[in-house]
């Protein structure tokens, strides 16, 4: 399955989401055309497939698991513009979402977003992630935040063994997963986006790293690969 244009995308979301979800969305999309006049936050041309490139790309997120997305808080790394945390909070508005940047205008930015849409789940917080207070989230995602090896050497120690790790990495999602080294160990693979035939997105659970101390809540296991 794939979508290919905007009333694609959009039909698509309709089949996930209730109607008060779908108002935050159409609210969201509102909101980003307003602020990307005052900041870069999309490339300006994506706005005019922002369904397909933004809201459902970061909605697949909740699916490409199997539909076995975990219950419990979700870490949005790098967030930016809101893809994906935004659009999660928005769909799913029981669950708490944290969605972190380490750029000013970007948070406040989120701030103010997920004020406008009664998103009381939503936690901001202005940081690198190296510099994050240790914690542990049930679901983590990246989007195109740093390569995967570097994003496991900051980002392990917020992990369990049953976190489960959603990071969409475009056209090179298999080769980064190929040449992590086999110090991690992990049952990750790779599943096609629905809005880019080209792109992938990394998915499953760390496990742990080999000889050194694992990252905290990761004990020793054997390699899956």
């Amino acid at each position: 399955m794939s979508l290919a244009d905007e009333a694609e995308a959009r039909a698509w979301l309709a089949t996930r989401a209730d109607a008060a979800a779908l108002g935050r969305l159409e609210s969201l999309v509102t909101a980003l055309a307003d602020e990307n006049a005052r900041q870069n936050l999309v490339a300006r041309a994506s706005l005019e497939h922002v369904w397909q490139r933004h809201i459902a790309d970061s909605a697949q997120l909740l699916d490409v698991s199997r539909g076995t997305v975990p219950e419990g808080p979700w870490l949005d790394l790098g967030s930016g513009a809101g893809f994906p945390g935004l659009v999660i909070a928005a769909l799913q508005p029981e669950r708490a979402v944290t969605l972190v940047d380490s750029r000013r205008l970007r948070t406040e930015w989120l701030a103010r977003a997920a004020a406008a849409l009664g998103l009381v789940n939503v936690e901001v917080i202005l940081s690198r992630v190296e510099d994050l207070p240790q914690r542990h989230w049930q679901v983590i995602s990246a989007r195109a935040f740093a390569p995967l090896e570097r994003l496991l050497a900051i980002a392990a120690r917020f992990s369990t063994q049953e976190t489960l790790w959603l990071l969409p990495k475009g056209a090179k999602a298999q080769h980064e997963l190929d040449t992590l080294p086999a110090d991690w160990t992990h049952l990750f693979h790779v599943e096609h986006s629905l809005t880019d035939p080209s792109a992938g997105i990394i998915v499953g659970q760390l496990l742990g790293y080999k000889d050194i101390k694992p990252a905290p809540g990761l004990r020793q296991r054997g390699s899956s690969r």
